[in-house]
């Protein structure tokens, strides 16, 4: 018996014995038999070729594998060696030699590959009925759209069947599945996962993305797989990442006004994103009410401007000779793309540096914005029925996001009254991947509530998931003039840094106010030591070295221990600074010394 399948508890029972590779794989091919409806494999898993992986799995151990033995399942626009990649067409399908390297990354790292996932045709589609191998059932209601155009991924995952995927994302398709059924949606910034063996639907503007049970589980799976690669000329380097809001006691996010906010009439779509803005503001969030309306401008320029002949241009011979070959709506929709002019597309470009400008303002006011992921969700019936309008109605808070070259995370937002989850989006600027999942991570377990369709406890703490990013922030306590609203806080404040936490240290320090008068001397001590009050600040690394030059003797930055057991860099005294010094410790802290 599977107990859970998120990383942390398969690796667990792998260490402890309760679990192999080849258990896990039976297991999976019992539960997938349950679903012969769902529309979610192109390829199924295979036992013969997962019985040979999960052999050689456990010749070669767990020691060196942070995903040894765990399950993925893969977007049929990526390839899998000696599987096809069909795209959701039969007619253009081929069998490639090697792997996608994002794939290669993950197998290499001890992942199960089991099997292909169903998609709209082309990633073309936020709904996941445009596939001639069916159109894909919602995890939770099958009357219901899934999501797409990664909609078997994120099914898979939500049933069970795996326990992370990956889809790609151009315009919403790594999001909007994650939404409807439940799930963690990366979208991470582009380029950081390689799309070298990906079909494209919009060269400039795909992504790689993540579907998981938890935002730590997100996490792990992007460090193995995020790595610059010479084979994918959109590839980048992973930067650091600024303010760590994710981690932090309060942070600033932004909230559309309510006349940019639509939800095509679903009051319980409306009623989560509200209960979710308070959540946030729970969390420590300060909500700060933004113009939505530029994002919106930016989001139309996808598909009403010229960049649908990417999408044209990404299969143009195929389409040109085999038109017949695609799924009716798909064929009209890129089809579009042979229409635009090259000076379209520069007046496009022009328009979009200006709307970039324009939204970029915004980040000088919060560190992350929420939406809801879709304003809405339909039944399959619905989406057949009306399949352009309602299809663009899925785009409205996702469209945007790679035109502006943001990260985005998708997060399970809360229940309809019919039991349907819908989502909400935290997006932020580029880099800011890892500050994102950690606010999903305190999201998820503020909520306590279940994982995908079938994970009934809530996702598990992972304090040791991986950092795929290294952090360009550097923390540092301050117990003295450098305290909030006093004299020297501005030392921090204008190099950037900003306030993590008020907290106090480990119950191991004396606390002295020096001759001066106007600062005190932290000292470590043996014993007859006590907690003080301390808060914990963020700057930038690039700023660290001035801001410490400017420390006069007998203070320095050492290492200092907090009450929670961890340890920054922080304020010290040297010894000999505590002559003629007047022991205040018991006051617990320097602004109430200063108060008494």
């Amino acid at each position: 018996m599977i107990d859970s399948l998120t990383i942390p508890a398969l690796l667990s029972a792998y260490r402890d014995g309760r679990l192999t590779p080849a258990a896990l794989v039976d297991a999976l091919l019992q539960r997938a038999a349950q679903y012969p409806d769902h529309a979610i494999w192109i390829t199924p898993p295979d036992a013969e070729r997962l019985h040979a992986r999960a052999r050689v799995l456990e010749a070669r151990g767990m020691e060196g594998l942070p995903l040894f033995g765990v399950p993925f399942a893969i977007k049929d626009n990526i390839d899998l060696a000696g599987v096809p990649t069909t795209a959701g067409c039969a007619e253009f399908a081929y069998t490639p030699s090697q792997s996608a390297t994002v794939v290669a990354r993950l197998e290499a790292a001890g992942a199960i590959a089991m099997g292909k996932t169903n998609l709209d045709q082309f990633a073309t589609g936020l709904n996941g009925t445009r596939s001639p191998f069916g159109a894909c059932r919602n995890a939770f209601n099958p009357d219901f759209i899934s999501g797409g155009s990664s909609s078997g991924s994120a099914v898979a995952v939500a049933l069970g069947l795996a326990s992370f995927s990956l889809g790609t994302d151009t315009a919403g398709s790594g999001r909007v599945p994650a939404a409807f059924n439940n799930l963690i949606g990366l979208k991470p910034t582009c380029g950081l996962l390689s799309t070298s063996g990906v079909v494209p639907a919009c060269r400039s503007l795909d992504v790689v993305s993540i579907f998981a049970l938890s935002a730590p589980d997100a996490q792990r799976v992007l460090a193995v797989a995020a790595a610059e690669d010479a084979a994918d000329p959109y590839s980048r380097a992973a930067e650091p990442y600024g303010f760590d809001f994710g981690r932090a006691a309060s942070f600033r996010f932004g909230v559309p006004m309510d006349k940019d906010l639509e939800f095509f009439g679903d009051a319980e779509s409306e009623r989560i994103f509200r209960e979710s803005v308070a959540r946030l503001e729970s969390l420590g969030g300060e909500a700060v009410m933004i113009d939505f309306a530029p994002f919106i401008d930016t989001a139309r320029l996808l598909y009403g401007g010229p960049w649908v002949a990417e999408r044209y241009q990404a299969i143009r011979d195929f389409i040109d000779a085999r038109p017949q070959a695609l799924f009716p709506v798909t064929r009209d929709v890129i089809l579009g793309g042979a229409k635009p002019l090259a000076a379209d597309a520069f007046a496009a470009q022009y328009k979009l540096r200006a709307l970039q400008r324009t939204c970029s303002a915004v980040w000088k006011t919060v560190d992350c914005i929420v939406t809801p992921t879709a304003g809405t969700i339909y039944t399959r019936a619905e989406m057949l029925a009306n399949p352009i309008e309602l299809n663009s109605n899925l785009g409205l808070y996702t469209n945007f996001m790679n035109l502006l070259d943001y990260a985005a995370l998708a997060v399970p937002g809360g229940f309809r009254q019919d039991g349907l989850p819908l989502g909400l989006t935290l997006f932020a600027p580029a880099h800011q991947d890892v500050p994102l999942l950690h606010l999903a991570e305190r999201w998820q377990a503020s909520r306590a509530a279940p994982c995908g369709a079938t994970e009934t406890a809530p996702a598990p703490a992972d304090a040791d998931a991986p950092a795929p990013v290294a952090s360009g922030q550097v923390r540092v306590a301050v117990v003295g003039a450098h305290l909030s609203g006093l004299p020297l806080n501005p030392q921090l404040t204008s190099r950037g840094g900003r306030l993590v936490c008020a907290t106090r240290t480990a119950p191991r320090y004396r606390l002295y106010a020096l001759p001066d008068g106007k600062r005190p001397g932290l000292i470590r001590v043996a014993s007859g030591g006590a907690a003080i009050a301390c808060e914990v600040w963020e700057l930038p690394a690039t700023a660290f070295g001035s801001f410490v030059a400017g420390i006069p003797a007998p203070l320095g930055i050492g290492s200092l221990q907090l009450e929670n057991g961890s340890t920054v860099a922080g304020f010290i005294c040297e010894g000999i600074g505590i002559e003629g010094a007047k022991d205040i410790t018991a006051f617990g802290g320097w602004k109430a010394y200063l108060q008494g």
